[in-house]
């Protein structure tokens, strides 16, 4: 048997599970070397063929004394890392949240927040902090930059400010405008020979640490030619006293703005609130102005949901986007595992290209719920994609599998990847069949010191079509005996009830609510062994709670082993049963329903008429 290898016994069949286990699982992927805290690992690909990270570090948690910024170079896309080098000193002042810009001649310059004038505390509200004083600094202060012209194996000696123009919020801020509070966590980004720097300004401190704050961009027309520093040209953009803002029903805070440029020179946005939701808009006069900001939506118009964490997205090389996000509608800074991702691609409006999103998937989790993943970066080289995400004590990078990238895009496009043939498939005139063996999710690890409990990360798929006149209460699915052990599908509150059961532990997750008398619904649960999470998707449309509740997927217990029980039995209600032995990407289900609406049409055409995404449809962004 190959190393990377593991045989698992479940008693009634014997899988073959790979020893890296799920490749979306985190620790799957490289460490990047830092001290205790790490934040903002962010990559760009250098003129000798490495890739250069910068990093935020040091020996203590978040905003602590002594946080500092290193750079590392790696000539094995991330496998390993040379020697840290210190762009600031861990014993002088706070340098935080650098980011990085390459030139075309090869220089990269490095911008990040600094403390330079050593300030140790700032007046805040009262709560939470004690006395009114805040004496977390790593957010204020100057604005730097140093620059190497060797890839990364020195910076300049000399750090260099660059010039923010005050507004509103600066000069309403507890010092007036006199001390700047602000950082940031977007990358640069270029047009047509001008740079563009992000930046997010911060109005106050007090409850949730930044009370209040808005995006602004610093543009440079001279960066990426004049290779004096002292000669850069910036201007602070958009015009005006004011920022990017949350929504007009918005809250105070619009902070870590994300930006990518469209074919046609349009600049995008994405961003934070504490609103449920992600904030987006659209510059088309090279950030001089932006449009109304406005909540971030499915290509169908349904808004996506989104906590106070970081949400980024990029531009492909393929000129298709990627959007990370967390999918639910958390107001704080929680919940962040796991992340999923969407696809994007440019569709044509009178006033320009706007970006249209495709539905999620998971991209990557941690087994423990209680674990944060952000601050991500992404790289392409050579047809394959990487990202990089930090816990805030480790950082990592994960090289991504293309054809769920492929998949995602699909969904836009009408492109769907073949699934697999169904262990089992059963219409209601069957009214039993035998059920098909379905993998475990964890087994007894003969090889683990006391042969401790092994995830398999297996799972599986339950797809059916629900007749219109379904009544509370029906049973629609079911293979479990008297133990409690084994499957059961019912309806409940107009939702679908999943049950679970080993005999010992069990599980319980109800579908949003969605059955309309009359209406018949294509519906399937992905159970994913992977993160022990539970996905519904209902008529091609993943569920995401919508209005009732923060969250729609549902996690089920890490002990719950083994639901293999009695043979299928199909209620009156239920017109067809399919059963996967995996769970299905998000993609491959929405597939499934296109090509059954498709009545043998083009899926394209199936596709466009189930999301709307008609010409009237289309938006700016």
């Amino acid at each position: 048997m190959p190393a990377n290898e593991t045989t698992i016994h479940t008693g009634r069949k014997c899988y073959i599970q790979p020893a890296s286990n799920d490749p979306r699982r985190i620790q799957t992927g490289h460490v990047i070397p830092t001290e205790s805290y790490s934040d903002q690992p962010y990559v760009v690909r250098t003129d000798d063929g490495c890739w250069l990270l910068t990093v935020t570090t040091g020996g203590g948690e978040e905003g602590s004394g002594g946080q500092h910024v290193i750079s590392m170079r790696s000539a094995d896309r991330g496998k390993t890392w040379s020697e840290p080098v210190d762009l600031e000193p861990a014993d002088g002042p706070e340098a935080s949240y650098a980011v990085l810009l390459k030139t075309g001649y090869g220089r990269v310059y490095c911008f990040y927040n600094h403390n330079t004038d050593n300030i140790r505390s700032v007046k805040a509200d009262n709560p939470p902090f004690p006395a009114g004083k805040c004496t977390r600094v790593d957010s204020l202060g100057h604005y730097v930059f140093r620059y190497t012209d060797d890839n990364g194996r020195s910076w300049s000696k000399k750090r260099y400010d660059v010039p923010m123009r005050l507004f509103e919020i600066d000069r309403e801020n507890a010092d007036r405008g006199k001390l700047l509070y602000f950082w940031n966590v977007g990358k640069p980004f270029c047009i047509d020979g001008e740079a563009f720097v992000s930046i997010h300004k911060v109005g106050g401190y007090g409850e949730g640490v930044f009370t209040r704050s808005e995006g602004a961009l610093l543009l440079s027309p001279n960066i990426l030619t004049e290779r004096d520093p002292e000669k850069l040209v910036w201007q602070t953009l958009p015009e005006g006293e004011i920022g990017l803002c949350s929504p007009a029903e918005g809250g105070p805070i619009a902070e870590e703005q994300s930006y990518v440029v469209a074919s046609d020179g349009s600049i995008h946005v994405v961003y934070r609130t504490v609103d449920g939701f992600p904030a987006q808009s659209v510059s088309r006069n090279r950030g001089r102005s932006f449009a109304a900001p406005a909540y971030r939506t499915y290509a169908d118009g349904r808004p996506m949901k989104h906590p106070r964490a970081a949400n980024f997205m990029w531009r492909c090389e393929n000129g298709k986007y990627l959007y990370w996000f967390h999918n639910h509608g958390g107001r704080d800074y929680e919940d962040r595992n796991p992340v999923w991702l969407c696809g994007g691609i440019e569709a044509d409006t009178p006033e320009g290209k706007a970006l249209i999103w495709s539905q999620p998937e998971i991209l990557l989790y941690d087994d423990d719920p209680m674990i944060r993943m952000s601050y991500p970066d992404f790289l392409e080289e050579n047809g394959r994609y990487f990202f990089t995400e930090t816990q805030k004590d480790v950082a990592r990078i994960h090289e991504i599998d293309p054809t769920l990238l492929e998949g995602l895009w699909g969904q836009l496009e009408g492109h769907f990847a073949l699934k697999p043939a169904p262990l089992l498939d059963v219409r209601q005139k069957d009214k039993k069949a035998t059920m098909p063996i379905l993998p475990s999710f964890s087994v007894r690890d003969n090889h683990a010191p006391d042969y401790q409990t092994l995830s398999t990360r297996c799972g599986f798929t339950l797809a059916l079509d629900v007749l219109g006149n379904a009544p509370e209460g029906a049973l629609l699915f079911t293979t479990m005996d008297e133990t409690h052990k084994g499957i059961r599908i019912s309806v409940g509150d107009r939702a679908l009830i999943l049950e679970m059961g080993d005999g010992v532990t069990g599980a319980i997750w109800h579908s949003d609510p969605f059955l309309l008398p009359g209406h018949s619904h294509q519906a399937a649960f992905i159970v994913d062994g992977g993160h022990r999470v539970i996905l519904c998707v209902v008529d091609g449309i993943l569920q995401d709670g919508g209005t009732f509740r923060q969250f729609g997927f549902g996690r089920f217990s890490p002990w719950l082993n083994d639901v293999n029980a009695g043979a299928a039995n199909l209620g009156e209600y239920i017109k067809r049963m399919r059963v996967y032995g995996s769970a299905l990407r998000v993609s491959a289900v929405i597939g499934m329903h296109c090509a059954a609406i498709s009545n043998h049409k083009n899926i394209k055409e199936a596709h466009l008429c189930h999301t709307s995404l008609s010409p009237e449809r289309v938006t700016a962004d």
